[in-house]
C-alpha cells in the first residue's frame, strides 16, 4: 500500500477522485447531513460503552425477583418463591415475656430446629383506652418483629382482633363493653366494625413492611381466631373482616383461619372458615386420632399443637407427663408433610391483671393462673425442659437445622432467702384512694366507672330502718363479678365467690353497726362465653339486706396501676385487712447481674405482689395449684441498690409475716377449691 502511495503516476488520480467526492457531496447536501448523524450516533454509543466499562459494580442495581409465599392447593404444598416450603413453628407471645428476654427465647427456639415463630397481637395492650396507643416496652411490637427477622426466622402473626389466649377479655380492650351493643362483639355490627377498622389503621402500617412479599419475614396472617366456637357464627362479619385484611396484606402473605378439629368432626370448620382464606386446625398433644384433623384442602397445617392446657386456680393440671404421646403424634404429623406450630413453645407469665377466665356449665367459673407455663418446651423462666430436647432430637431426624448452642443445664436462679414483710397501710385508709370515689344511688360496674382491672370497694351506710331486722338476716348480692369480701364496720364477715352469687349470706346486724362494705375483685374477664362475650365486672344490680334494697353507694376504685406513692408511708406494727405490706432487701454483692427468682408466699392467703413497682401478678396459695410467682432478674436492682416488695393481702397473713425468694418454682401445690 505504501508503494502505491509513493507511485507518482497514481497520485494525480487519487487527488482527482477526492475532488469528485467533494463535488458530489456539495451537489447532494442530504448525504452530508446523514453522514454527520451517523457520526454522532457512533460517538454516543462509544461513550455509553466506555462509561459502563469503568462504572463500579457496587453502583449497578440488578433486578430482583419478586418474593412470594402462596398455597398450592393442587400439590398440597406451600410455595416460597416457587419452591416447596414447610414451616415448623413455636408460639411465643411477646406480651408475656419481658422485652430484654425476647432475643434469648427466640434464639433457643431456633436452636431447637424451628424455622418460624407464631405470636398473637393483643389489642388491649396497645390501645388500653380509646385512641390512646402504647407500643413501648413489652408492647414494642415492631422491635419484636425485627428481632425475629434478624434471627432468620419466619413469622405467623395472629392479629385477631379477638385472640382468646387466656387473656383478659380475650385481648379485647375493656372499653369495647361501653361502645358496642350487647351480644354484638365479633359480629357484623357497625359500631364494632368501626373500632376494628380504626385499630387496624394504626396497627397494619407497622406490620405491612414486615410482610414476606415486601421483603420481610411474615409469611402468614390470621383472620379472627377460633371463630367456630363463638356464639355469633356471622358469615357476613367474616367476609367483611377478610376484605379488611386483604386491603392491607394483599398478596404479600397468606391469610389463614384456625379452629379446633376436635369439637365437631362432622362439620369441622363451618363458622370459622371464609372463602379465599386458607384453613388450619388446632390439635391437642394427647389426641388419639390425628388423621381426622387433616381433611381440609391444601397442605396440612396445625396452628396450635398443644403442649398442655392453661392452669386455673382451684383446678388440678390436666396435662403433665405427655412427652411420649406428644412426640409420637408430632412424628406422625411430620410424616404427613404437615406444617406445625407448637403451642406454647414458651408460655411466659400473665403479669399484672392480664389473665382471663373461663366459665363452664359443669364446674362453674375458673380464673386463669398468673403462670402461663403451659408445660412448654421452654418453661416459664425460659429454661429448656425434657420436651425441648425431645423435639430437637425429632427435628434433627427430620432434617431441620438444629444447634448445640443451648445447654441442657437450666440457668442459675437466685435463692435470696427469707424476708419479713412489714404492715404498711389498710385499704380502708384514705391515703390508698388514688382515684376520687364515685357516689350513686345504685351500685355501678367497673366498666361504667371506666375501671379496667383491680378492685372496687362498695360502701353504704346502713339506716335505722335497714338495721331493724330480725337477726341473722340474709344479705343477697345477685351478681358478684367476681369475688366479694363483705365487711361490717371494717371486719370481714363473709366471702362470696362468683360461683355462689345470688346465694344469701347470713349476717348478724345490730343497732351499733354503721357501714356495710363489699370489696369486689375482678379476676379476669371471660374468654369463652358462648352466648355473649360481655363479662362486666363489679356489682351492677340491687343489693338486698332482708327485704331492704341498700343504697346510696360510694364506690372506691383501686386499679393499682402504680405504687410509687408507698414511698411516703412508714411501716407500722399492725393494720386491718385488706392491707399493704412491704419489705426491702439488697442482692448479694458477688452477683455480676441479678438472677431470676421466685416469690414463695406460703402462709399468706390471697393477693397481689409488686417488685420494684412491677405488678408480677396474683398469688393464691390457699387455693392453688400455683404457689410461687416468677420474678425476672431484670426486675431486680443489683447490689448495692435497694429492692422492695409490696403485697396487697386480702384475707389472711402468717404470724411471722415471712415470704421467701427461692430458686425453684412450685406450680403444682395442693388444691383447695375455695370457690
Amino acid at each position: 500500500m505504501d508503494l502505491l502511495f509513493q507511485n507518482n503516476e497514481t497520485q494525480p488520480l487519487i487527488k482527482k477522485q477526492k475532488q469528485n467526492w467533494k463535488q458530489k457531496l456539495l451537489n447532494r447536501p442530504y448525504i452530508a447531513i446523514l453522514f454527520g448523524l451517523l457520526l454522532l450516533v457512533f460517538i454516543f454509543l462509544l461513550y455509553i460503552l466506555i462509561r459502563n466499562e469503568i462504572q463500579p459494580e457496587s453502583k449497578q442495581t440488578p433486578k430482583t425477583a419478586e418474593r412470594t409465599f402462596i398455597v398450592d392447593y393442587e400439590r398440597k404444598e406451600f410455595l416460597k418463591d416457587g419452591q416447596v416450603f414447610r414451616y415448623l413453628s413455636g408460639s411465643l407471645h411477646y406480651f408475656r415475656v419481658p422485652k430484654l428476654y425476647w432475643k434469648d427465647r427466640i434464639q433457643k427456639m431456633k436452636a431447637a430446629g424451628l424455622n418460624a415463630i407464631s405470636s398473637y397481637v393483643e389489642w388491649s395492650l396497645h390501645e388500653p383506652y380509646p385512641g390512646v396507643y402504647n407500643f413501648e416496652g413489652i408492647a414494642d411490637l415492631e422491635y419484636f418483629l425485627k428481632l425475629v427477622q434478624d434471627e432468620g426466622m419466619y413469622l405467623l402473626l395472629r392479629t385477631g382482633p379477638f385472640i382468646s389466649a387466656e387473656r383478659d377479655f380475650g385481648g379485647f380492650p375493656f372499653w369495647l363493653i361501653n361502645v358496642v351493643p350487647q351480644n354484638c362483639l365479633r359480629t357484623n355490627d357497625p359500631s364494632y366494625k368501626y373500632y376494628i377498622a380504626k385499630w387496624f389503621d394504626v396497627l397494619m402500617p407497622k406490620i405491612v413492611p414486615f410482610l414476606y412479599g415486601n421483603g420481610g419475614n411474615i409469611i402468614m396472617v390470621q383472620v379472627e381466631n377460633e371463630y367456630r366456637v363463638t356464639y355469633a357464627c356471622d358469615h357476613q362479619y367474616m367476609i367483611w373482616l377478610r376484605d379488611l385484611y386483604q386491603s392491607y396484606i394483599k398478596s404479600k402473605a397468606v391469610l389463614y383461619t384456625t379452629d379446633s378439629c376436635e369439637v365437631d368432626t362432622t362439620n369441622p370448620l363451618s363458622c370459622g372458615s371464609v372463602a379465599g382464606v386458607f384453613e388450619t386446625v388446632d390439635v391437642h398433644g394427647w389426641t388419639t386420632n390425628i388423621s381426622q384433623c387433616f381433611k381440609l384442602q391444601g397442605p396440612p397445617a396445625v396452628t396450635e399443637y398443644h403442649t398442655g392446657l392453661p392452669g386455673h386456680w382451684g383446678e388440678l393440671p390436666k396435662s403433665n407427663n405427655i412427652t411420649h404421646i406428644f412426640i409420637k403424634n408430632m412424628k406422625y404429623m411430620l410424616a404427613l408433610n404437615a406444617s406445625v406450630n407448637i403451642y406454647m413453645f414458651h408460655g411466659g407469665t400473665n403479669f399484672g391483671f392480664t389473665s382471663g377466665s373461663y366459665s363452664y356449665k359443669i364446674g362453674g367459673f375458673y380464673p386463669v393462673e398468673t403462670t402461663y407455663d403451659f408445660n412448654s418446651p421452654l418453661n416459664e423462666s425460659g429454661d429448656p425442659t425434657e420436651l425441648y430436647f425431645e423435639i430437637k432430637k425429632l427435628l434433627k431426624e427430620t432434617n431441620f437445622v438444629v444447634s448445640n448452642d443451648i445447654s441442657p443445664i437450666p440457668a442459675s436462679k437466685g435463692d435470696y432467702g427469707t424476708l419479713t414483710m412489714q404492715p404498711l397501710v389498710s385499704l380502708f385508709e384514705n391515703v390508698t384512694q388514688r382515684i376520687k370515689p364515685i357516689e350513686s344511688d345504685v351500685p355501678l360496674g367497673f366498666e361504667t366507672m371506666g375501671i379496667n382491672s383491680g378492685f372496687v370497694m362498695y360502701e353504704t351506710i346502713l339506716t335505722n330502718d335497714q338495721k331493724e331486722v330480725t337477726t341473722p338476716v340474709n344479705l343477697t348480692i345477685s351478681t358478684v363479678r367476681d369475688r366479694a369480701t363483705v365487711f361490717l364496720d371494717q371486719v370481714i364477715v363473709s366471702i362470696i365467690s362468683r360461683n355462689y352469687e345470688n346465694k344469701p349470706v347470713s349476717l348478724n346486724i345490730n343497732s351499733k353497726v354503721q357501714k356495710l362494705s363489699i370489696l369486689i375483685e375482678n379476676q379476669g374477664r371471660l374468654i369463652n362465653y358462648r352466648n355473649s362475650l360481655v363479662d362486666k365486672k363489679g356489682i351492677f344490680e340491687p343489693v338486698k339486706l332482708g327485704n331492704h334494697v341498700l343504697g346510696p353507694w360510694k364506690m372506691i376504685a383501686y386499679p393499682l396501676n402504680e405504687t410509687s406513692w408507698f414511698s411516703t408511708i412508714e411501716p407500722r406494727k399492725s393494720v386491718v385487712l385488706p392491707a399493704f405490706y412491704k419489705t426491702t432487701f439488697t442482692l448479694p454483692e458477688n452477683l455480676t447481674k441479678p438472677l431470676d427468682t421466685f416469690l414463695d408466699p406460703t402462709g399468706w392467703k390471697k393477693g397481689v405482689a409488686f417488685v420494684n413497682g412491677m405488678n408480677i401478678g396474683r398469688y393464691w396459695p390457699s387455693c392453688g395449684p400455683q404457689i410461687t410467682l416468677y420474678i425476672p432478674g431484670l426486675f431486680l436492682i443489683p447490689y448495692p441498690g435497694l429492692n422492695n416488695i409490696i403485697m396487697l393481702e386480702l384475707e389472711g397473713v402468717p404470724e411471722n409475716l415471712s415470704i421467701s425468694l427461692v430458686d425453684k418454682p412450685n406450680l403444682n401445690g395442693t388444691v383447695h377449691k375455695e370457690f
